[in-house]
């Protein structure tokens, strides 16, 4: 994904009066890839890109690169919002989490079939939404107004999904901070909002009931009321 799918929501929240910035991740969108990039090695290129002290609000991937980011460069970081987003998507013993045979197959089929590829991931963004073909449509739209990702930086992306994992460290974020779930989110699937609350207990969260993965295209003005919410209490 790139910048685009914010087009709608970051209308709403100039209207509110922020200054908004949108930040294509390296290799996605206008940015330049960074062939081998970590995790860490994305958050550098990120806080690149921002000049200053900003609210840091990230979706998916993007999330995990802003919580990043708020422990790397906390001076950096005045607030954080997480959407749809984990420490840690890969399943493992006790923790759900995507299935690692289902980030081997993309991996492999990207090799074989991009385009098919990416109307498999649209496909996966949208499941379990009651929306899920309006909410394909809107991001298909929105991610085609930018170039195609890098197939690079798409291998390296599910090679982050599978090994970062940042909960022993959720501890050290101390920005104000919410997180934002959807109950019907089939990459993050709900019953981990209990255990990050647990591990950033100073983190407060929001699940909304009838959301997916993509909250901020299927339930744009619930989604705006809880920023809204959010930031006027900072």
């Amino acid at each position: 994904m790139n910048g685009a799918v914010w087009q709608g929501i970051s209308q709403d929240l100039a209207e509110m009066g922020f200054r908004i910035g949108l930040v294509d991740l390296p290799g996605f969108g206008h940015s330049a890839p960074i062939p081998g990039a970590g995790l860490e090695a994305l958050t550098a290129a990120v806080l690149d890109a921002v000049p200053e002290p900003s609210h840091l609000l990230g979706w998916s991937l993007g999330g995990l690169v802003a919580t990043q980011a708020a422990l790397m460069a906390p001076e950096r970081v005045l607030s954080l919002v997480t959407m749809a987003s984990s420490p840690c998507f890969q399943a493992a013993e006790g923790w759900r989490g995507i299935k690692p045979e289902v980030l081997v197959q993309f991996a492999d089929q990207l090799a074989d079939d991009l385009p098919r590829t990416l109307d498999r991931f649209f496909a996966l963004q949208a499941m379990g939404s009651p929306s899920a073909r309006e909410d394909v449509r809107a991001l298909r739209a929105a991610v085609a107004q930018h170039p195609t990702p890098d197939a690079g930086a798409l291998k390296d992306g599910l090679a982050i999904l599978a090994d970062a994992d940042l909960r022993t460290q959720l501890g050290g974020v101390t920005q104000p901070w919410l997180r934002l779930y959807g109950r019907l989110d089939g990459l993050v699937p709900v019953r981990t909002v209990a255990r990050v609350d647990e591990l950033a207990s100073s983190s407060r969260s929001v699940t909304l009931a009838k959301a997916a993965h993509a909250p901020f295209i299927s339930h744009r003005a619930d989604t705006l009321n809880e920023l809204k919410k959010f930031y006027l209490t900072l």
